[in-house]
């Protein structure tokens, strides 16, 4: 007879606050790095041709057609007394933060072309540590529980991480012209500071949180055919939209904060007040109202907040309300991008293996980042190219930009995130279909079976050692 029991999983509150600094810590040097800081530390401070920059972003796009769906599908098939995933966090941790900070020491100096091969080979080195180090970082949840109120509890820890993750670059980024030029040093200094102490919080996580040995045991597709299965998954297919445009938008909101406070005007303190009070509701309403309602409603609305809060702040923006109300908007959207968007995808890779009876999460994880980085990577090589149609002037400081070309920053900054945002709303909306009681009892069933897994691979390792 089956047992239908309901499953009640708990997760240490030290494993969840240690992985969420570790994720944090990946997070800020990424979003400092890709969001904005390493296009505005080449092309504005060392007036690098634009040009060689948008070549740069999608030549990087091109090798995240590989390095991700590649690592993802090793990282599933690694066999480790530490696991699957935590041998890449340890060991990555120290690497990464070495070439974050070198990206800022040794960067800048030559013609344009020097330039564009320095800021490429920055790019690759980082993004290859980050790919293995955040991905685990980024299944870890996944790993660590099955059920969504325990998975909850890890996010909601990732969240308020977030903040830090969101606030650090927020700040370095809205303030990047002024310290540049006051002093390249002090600038260095700072950026160093950041990345040594980010390798040291991944490095000294992974003593505190551990993997379910189990998955370890079992045999994964072949390269190829894992890639397939994912695409042949439905929900994946809803999911990427939503992840595609949150990744896109997050890079594309990092980008411009240093262009829209400098040409408008507008307080950046004010609306940087606004944006967390709206992270903090956020987080009230997708744990509170948001978990009753379920994932897919939930992040109909999120897309939708989002979506409007942004419109209102592209054509008004130039006014200090319409500023507010699209970072208090962003605010809510921050917070179901941290809380919402992993927790769906959590939930497509379990109905993955309620199909497959594989834990698919690196490959999954992989095929996620091949979709979504080139988002990056876009993000970075239209919004100059967008702010060159307005007649944006990179040699002339922003706030003396003519009027076109300030309209033109709102517009090249949010018009793609609008778009996208009020699209995924429908997508989602209509084709997600991981919702209701069938989800639930589905659920409850795979927690069941990885209970009964573990405790059979940790007999099996006593027996071995005996």
């Amino acid at each position: 007879m089956e047992n239908n029991s309901t499953i009640k999983e708990e997760v240490k509150l030290s494993s969840r606050l240690w992985l969420g600094g570790a994720d944090c810590m990946m997070t800020t040097l990424n979003n400092i790095l890709t969001g904005g800081g390493l296009t505005f530390f080449f092309v504005n401070y060392f007036k690098m041709d634009p040009k060689w920059s948008a070549t740069c972003w999608l030549l990087f796009g091109l090798w995240n057609a590989v390095n991700d769906p590649l690592f993802g599908y090793i990282s599933d098939k690694t066999k480790s007394k530490l696991g699957r995933r935590i041998p890449y966090i340890r060991y990555g941790s120290l690497m990464v933060a070495a070439v974050f900070v070198l990206t800022w020491v040794l960067g800048g100096k030559g013609g344009d072309f020097q330039m564009f091969i320095q800021m490429l080979i920055s790019l690759f080195l980082f993004d290859a540590l980050y790919t293995a180090i955040a991905t685990s970082l980024y299944v870890m949840p996944f790993e660590m529980a099955v059920t969504n109120e325990a998975r909850s509890k890890i996010l909601f820890v990732k969240v308020i991480f977030g903040l830090v993750a969101l606030s650090v670059p927020l700040a370095l980024l809205g303030m990047i012209e002024g310290i540049l030029n006051t002093s390249l040093q002090t600038f260095q200094i700072i950026m160093t500071i950041v990345g040594v102490a980010a390798g040291l919080i991944m490095f000294f996580s992974t003593f505190f949180y551990k993997e379910k040995g189990y998955t370890q045991e079992e045999e994964q597709y072949p390269l190829i055919q894992s890639i397939v299965n994912c695409f042949k998954n439905k929900s994946f297919l809803a999911f990427e939209s939503i992840s595609f445009s949150v990744t896109f938008i997050q890079t594309a909101l990092m980008m411009g904060l240093s262009y829209y406070f400098s040409a408008s005007g507008v307080n950046m303190l004010y609306c940087y007040a606004a944006m967390f009070v709206g992270i903090i509701f956020g987080i009230w309403l997708w744990m509170g109202p948001g978990a009753k309602m379920g994932i897919k409603k939930s992040m109909v609305l999120m897309c939708l907040i989002f979506g409007t809060a942004l419109a209102i702040m592209m054509v008004f923006g130039q006014t200090t309300i319409a500023g507010i109300v699209g970072f208090l908007g962003s605010g809510i959207g921050f917070a179901g991008g941290m809380y919402l968007v992993p927790l769906m995808n959590g939930d497509v890779i379990d109905y993955d293996e309620h199909v497959s009876g594989l834990r698919r999460e690196g490959m999954y994880a992989g095929v996620n980042s091949f979709v979504c980085k080139p988002a990056i990577s876009i993000a970075n090589a239209i919004f100059p190219i967008m702010l060159g149609w307005f007649g944006y002037d990179p040699n002339i400081e922003i706030a003396a930009q003519s009027a076109t070309a300030k309209v033109g920053i709102r517009i090249s900054w949010l018009s793609i995130s609008v778009v996208l945002l009020f699209l995924c709303a429908f997508l989602i909306g209509k084709f997600y279909p991981l919702d209701g009681d069938w989800w639930k009892e589905i659920k409850q069933k795979l927690a069941r079976i990885h209970d009964e897994k573990q405790k059979a691979f940790e007999e099996e390792m006593l027996n071995r050692k005996a």
